[in-house]
């Protein structure tokens, strides 16, 4: 799969096994612990209450020397009877927000600034924190091929050292940026910050610390590379404190996340906002899971993209074919750890989108079928758009593998494919139109054309796009190998049978859906995503298993990348950038005029949902500004990229270890 050993493929695979093991975790483990803390609340609510009692001191006595309490019902959690749990209030209500309570600059308006300081602090956030899994990855991939392949394990080592780097100057950059975030925050919106942090208080200096452990482990990790490197022991310590990067980094990106899934969906409270004594409730509300992991594949999908795009750039101004094959190798690596976390990310969004409606049915339907629903169109564009790259990429790309011939006749029927899928996914179920040409079509839906914009097509046409895009891969992966395994047929035939039952199974099942209520028509999605992860994971199982003493066409001419397929990169980078900044406002603006849904009510002069031509305007802004701070990341990292020899003065001593 990646470099000449078939060993990589396992290790690549385990790799990613363990990746998920660790950023699935939290949320596991929440979901273990959220259901112990309903167990224990329903069996020990008056001993919680006395230990809250004692910190609060405040509160008055009844006659009988027993402190009164005062209880609140939540908001969200409810018991196993199904009614709201009962919690003591342990915090002040929620504030009535006046003129006072917002400030603003004269050069912009504070919403404005707002928006852009969070949503640059949430890029270089996602960057840093994607990082370090690539280097998780491809290090590990490099020490298990370093008995068979010690040229390639050394390549992929600098290749994790040198992303490394790159992401050492970045976390430097966002912890500046979350400081402009803070200090916006503080002097835009003073009453309303004032109110999260005193509900957020318990676990804010855990935040802190978290950070503060990040940054230790992450220089330890990248100052004691090379020191570590020399021995196998220390080496094998020195990726164990990979993982313990990455664990502490999703850590911090799940406390982040509680902050805004609070606001979108709130627990903890009771209806007046006062703090019910659990802080669990309040950080892990029913969107904090979904959220968690939509951004784990969100951020490798941002950080192949980008690490992809800088190689793409630097393989476009190559001088030497040494420096072209290396940075083409390098877009591949990337490239393919982006198409990874791409083909699992709309399946997360469509469980975030879920929990929404679970939350509140109406968010959904204003999400879905209201003021936000032309916006999701556009999402269906840039959706569709990074497919076409992905594909394109893989496509243009077997031009430079030997053997490729036998596959590349088949791109075509995949394009076309896609082209239809595409068009199927990006079709409105209302349109935009004038009273006359109401009248004159009867209805809001097109006779013809409505029929491909209810979910039961969108669902098939995402599915089939994914499953195609699997193909792509498969072809990709066996492209300059010959097989030789006995039962090569046979698992041709599987390979075969599998896509073509997915294909026949996913088409089915978004037919039955017109022939079922709109309620029903919804559980059909789970069975097609399970059908194309099935394709997935066995389509790939089966077709590495068939690699097993295979022959080569021919080695892998790195550095012949068509421009096409590099500008695909390019395209990929770009629009998910774009379509991560869509998606935050979309999350956010469903909010309409509350600050936290429900419980603080957004007073202020900018509480409006923007134009779609506004917010594309700001969103196009983002995206560019955010490039803009790439370049200069990428321009410092690169300072430090080569060192000129030196010459000592004539007359200094030269230390003896420089004269060997």
């Amino acid at each position: 799969m990646l470099g000449k050993n078939k060993r990589s493929v396992t290790a690549f695979l385990s790799g990613l096994v363990l990746t998920a093991v660790v950023y699935l975790a939290p949320g596991m483990v929440g979901d273990a612990i959220a259901a112990e803390a309903f167990a224990e609340q329903a069996f020990a609510e008056e001993a919680f209450a006395k230990e809250v009692l004692a910190e609060q001191p405040g509160l008055s006595a009844v006659d009988d020397g027993a402190p009164e309490i005062e209880w609140g019902q939540d908001v969200f959690y409810k018991d196993w009877e199904g009614n709201p749990l009962k919690g003591p209030v342990s915090g002040a209500p929620a504030p009535e927000l006046g003129p006072t309570d917002y400030n603003n600059y004269e050069f912009a308006p504070s919403r404005m600034l707002i928006w852009v300081a969070n949503q640059q602090h949430l890029y270089f956030g996602s960057f840093v924190l994607a990082v370090p899994i690539f280097c998780m990855i491809i290090e590990f991939i490099g020490v298990r091929t370093k008995r068979d392949d010690p040229i390639m394990s050394v390549k992929y080592d600098r290749l994790a050292h040198d992303l490394m780097k790159i992401s050492l100057t970045a976390y430097s950059w966002t912890a500046i940026l979350g400081g402009i975030l803070l200090f916006t925050f503080i002097t835009l919106f003073p009453g309303f910050f004032k109110y999260l942090a005193g509900i957020f208080r318990p676990v804010m200096h855990v935040y802190a610390l978290m950070f503060l452990a990040e940054s230790g482990v992450l220089y330890v990790y990248y100052y004691g590379w090379d020191r570590m490197s020399q021995d196998p022991f220390l080496k094998w310590i020195h990726c164990s404190l990979a993982v313990l990067l990455n664990l502490i980094g999703t850590i911090l990106m799940y406390l982040a996340n509680s902050w805004a899934t609070f606001m979108q969906a709130p627990g903890g409270i009771d209806s007046e906002g006062r703090f019910l004594g659990n802080i669990w409730h309040v950080i892990h509300s029913t969107l904090w899971n979904p959220v968690g992991v939509h951004r784990i594949l969100g951020n490798i999908v941002f950080g192949g993209g980008i690490v992809g795009a800088y190689a793409a750039y630097h393989y476009l101004t190559a001088k030497t074919e040494e420096d072209r094959a290396h940075y083409d190798w390098v877009c591949y690596v990337a490239m393919f750890i982006c198409i990874f976390g791409l083909i699992p990310l709309p399946f997360a969004g469509y469980w975030l989108m879920k929990e929404v409606y679970a939350f509140r049915q109406q968010m959904g339907i204003t999400l879905m079928g209201g003021i936000m629903a032309w916006l999701f169109i556009i999402q269906a564009v840039m959706i569709g758009l990074l497919f076409f790259a992905a594909n394109s990429y893989l496509h243009n790309g077997m031009a430079r593998v030997k053997g490729s011939h036998r596959y590349m006749k088949y791109c075509k029927y995949m394009v076309l494919l896609l082209i239809v899928c595409f068009t199927m996914w990006m079709t409105p179920h209302t349109i935009v139109m004038t009273p006359a040409e109401l009248k004159l079509m009867g209805g809001a839906q097109h006779p013809i054309v409505g029929h491909f914009g209810v979910m039961s097509a969108k669902n098939t046409a995402v599915n089939l796009m994914i499953t195609t895009t699997i193909l792509c891969f498969i072809l990709y992966q066996r492209a300059n190998k010959k097989i030789m395994v006995p039962w090569a047929t046979v698992g041709n035939c599987w390979i075969a049978a599998i896509f073509v039952g997915a294909a026949i199974n996913i088409i089915f099942l978004g037919v039955y859906g017109y022939f079922l209520p709109a309620n029903q028509r919804v559980g059909l999605s789970v069975p097609q995503v399970c059908t194309t992860l099935t394709t997935l994971f066995a389509g790939t199982a089966i077709n590495i298993s068939m690699f097993k003493d295979s022959e080569s066409y021919g080695d892998i001419q790195w550095g012949s990348q068509s421009k096409v397929g590099t500008y695909a990169v390019f395209l990929l980078a770009i629009s998910f950038t774009w379509l991560m900044g869509l998606m935050g406002y979309i999350r956010s603006s469903v909010r309409l005029f509350w600050h936290v849904t429900e419980v603080v009510r957004d007073n202020s002069v900018d509480a409006y949902t923007l134009t779609i031509g506004e917010a594309g305007k700001m969103l196009t802004f983002n995206t560019l500004f955010v490039w803009v701070q790439f370049v200069v990341v990428f321009w410092v990292g690169s300072l430090t990229g080569k060192k000129a020899p030196a010459e000592a003065p004539s007359g200094v001593p030269v230390p003896a270890q420089q004269q060997q």
